[in-house]
Formats: C-alpha cells, structure tokens, sequence
C-alpha cells in the first residue's frame, strides 16, 4: 500500500515537493503531555524503549499531535552495545552510564556482533507502529554511528570532552579499529533487520562528531560510516554528525541521500561544501524555540528561502529540549507545511 505522505521520500531522493517536509529529531519526548503521560506508567527509560506497545504509542504522538511529516521510531542508540554484550542504564536527569567499560582487547574479544534477533524489541516496535500508522507517512529508523557508539562504550558515560575515549585512539589504534568494526558490522545488521521491519528511511546520528580532529574524524568515524551507507541502500538513508564542519566536502562524497546539519552551520556554505547532488536537513537552532510565536514564524520562513525549494528536509539543527513548550513547536512545523515558494 502506497503512503498517503511520503513528502520525507521524495525530497530525500532529490525529487520535487510542493513543499517542504518537517520532523524533529526529539520529536517524541517530554515536551509532549502525552509522552510524559506513558512515560509515568513505566520503571524506568529503558522499560519504555523495550516494550513495543508502548514505544509504538509513543513514536506515533508527534504525528498525531504536532502534524509531523514522518514518525521515528522511539529507541536510544544506546541498544547496539547493550545487543553486543555491553549493558548500560539510564539514570535520570543524568544520562547513560555503563557499569563495565571497554578498556583492552581482550574485552573487545568478548563483544559479539550483534544480529536482529538480539534487538527484537526494536525491530517489534517498528512492525507494530507500521501497522498502525496505517501508511500515513513514513517511519524513520536509527542507530548511533559507530564512534559515537564506541565513545560511550569507552567512557562509560557522557563527558565534555571524551578523553578516555580518544585516549584510547592515540594509544591503542589497532584494537579500536577492531571494536569500531564490530560496532560496524552489528549497526549493519541492525539497520538491515529495521528495514526488513518496514523503516521506510534511515538516520545515523553521530553526536560526538565535533570533538576528533579532521585526521582522527577521517581515520576513526567517516571510514566506518562510509561502510553502512555502502551496505545499508534499500531505503534513503541521511548522516546526522554534530559539530563536523570540518568534515562536510568528505560527506559530500559518501553513498547516502541526507546530510543533516547543525544550526552552526552556514547553509549556503554547506550546500557548496557537500554539492548539489545530496539533500539538506536541518537546521534551526532549538532555542528559536523559545522565542514568541511571530519570531519562530518570521525565523523560519528565512531558514527556508536559504534552503530553496529543493533537496531540503526542514528539521533542527539538534534535538528538543524538554522544556519547549508544545505550541511554539507546532508554530514551527505549521509555518513550515504552510509555506509555499
């Protein structure tokens, strides 16, 4: 059965739209009542994002009450080392924090190459929300790309500055190239088992881009990032790398439809840097969000004509902070879905 939307598609794949699609990395969270309403039924994060009624529930809201032009499926980036052999919990108000670290080789030795089968839930939740979005508009799978993965299976947790996990790079190369592998080949797998679910598109979000220098992002990040988006092409698939100025003519070049960008970065410069061959999304900055409704309105209306009419996503430049108020992001998408070039 074909979409009744499938804008996100066609502008993924250079097509014409009649106008410019809109969603929002964060879309499904806490600056939803509802969200916060199934967020209460449950222990804790990880409950919700491995019980696939409720992760449906949650990944269709956005659609339903912001208007979106497509759904995400609601998960964390944090399965993949968790399906290796690497659990991780989430602690609230802190974030992810991971009692055993990868420190040696022998532990990288331990890890397994993940399959599907060992992230069922996810892949339930995408064959559950397929069925009920009864073809609306299209589901966007994710995962984390690989050195983001491998940072926090390093780190343990969040940090500003990664040291531990570059450390790692400068002192122990060949076995991080080794564990950057297996984060590969398990993210391959697992984006292949979303697809096979029904994920009409793809996004890899590398969060901790910006903080490898251009030599060590080239060796230890876009080499393995080039690898999914060579294995991963049955559906459009887009880069998200946060604070990766430094690597966009490079990403210009990789076998994907999408770069995403952050709201630092100078649109036309972009599109020069990347050509005009890949779609853009992004890339409002989150804290327009804060602003009165005629700013959000005339700010956006700018972003778009930057952007053109063409190969454009309209998205942020990062995530949703939870304390955005629910209607200053419905202005942002219905100025969006009602603009016209």
């Amino acid at each position: 059965m074909a979409l009744k939307n499938d804008l996100i598609l066609r502008a993924a794949r250079g097509e014409k739209v009649e106008r410019t699609p809109v969603w929002l990395m964060r879309q499904a969270g806490r600056i939803l009542p509802e969200y916060r309403e199934v967020r209460a039924k449950m222990g804790d994060f990880k409950e919700l994002v491995e019980t696939p009624e409720f992760a449906c529930e949650v990944t269709i809201q956005p659609v339903d009450i912001l208007g979106v032009d497509a759904a995400i499926i609601f998960s964390d980036i944090l399965v993949i080392p968790e399906a290796m052999g690497l659990p991780y919990e989430m602690i609230e108000a802190k974030g992810p924090r991971f009692e055993k670290t990868i420190k040696t080789a022998a532990d990288v030795n331990l890890l397994k190459i993940a399959t599907p089968d060992d992230l069922h839930y996810v892949i339930d939740a995408i064959k559950l929300t397929k069925r009920e979005l009864k073809d609306r508009v299209p589901l966007i799978g994710f995962a984390g790309a690989p050195w983001t993965i491998f940072a926090y299976m390093v780190e343990g947790c969040g940090s500003k500055t990664f040291s531990k996990a570059k450390k790692f790079l400068y002192t122990q190369p060949l076995v991080a190239h080794q564990l950057l592998q297996k984060i590969t080949d398990s993210t391959i797998n697992y984006l292949r088992g979303q697809i096979a679910a029904g994920a009409d598109m793809i996004q890899l979000f590398d969060s901790w881009a910006g903080i490898l220098s251009p030599e060590y992002y080239n060796e230890f990040a876009l080499k393995y990032i080039s690898q999914i988006c060579n294995a991963v092409t049955a559906v459009p698939l887009t880069v998200f790398a946060k604070d990766a100025h430094f690597a966009r003519r490079k990403m210009g070049k990789l076998n994907c439809n999408t770069i995403g960008l952050d709201w630092t970065m100078d649109i036309a410069e972009s599109r020069e840097m990347i050509g005009h061959t890949k779609t853009l999304q992004g890339n409002m900055d989150p804290c327009l969000l804060y602003a009165d409704f005629s700013t959000i309105k005339n700010e956006t209306i700018k972003m778009l004509k930057a952007f053109g009419p063409d190969k454009h996503i309209a998205n942020l430049g990062h995530g949703l902070y939870p304390d955005i108020e629910k209607d200053k992001v419905k202005c942002f998408v219905d100025t969006i879905k009602e603009f016209r070039f």
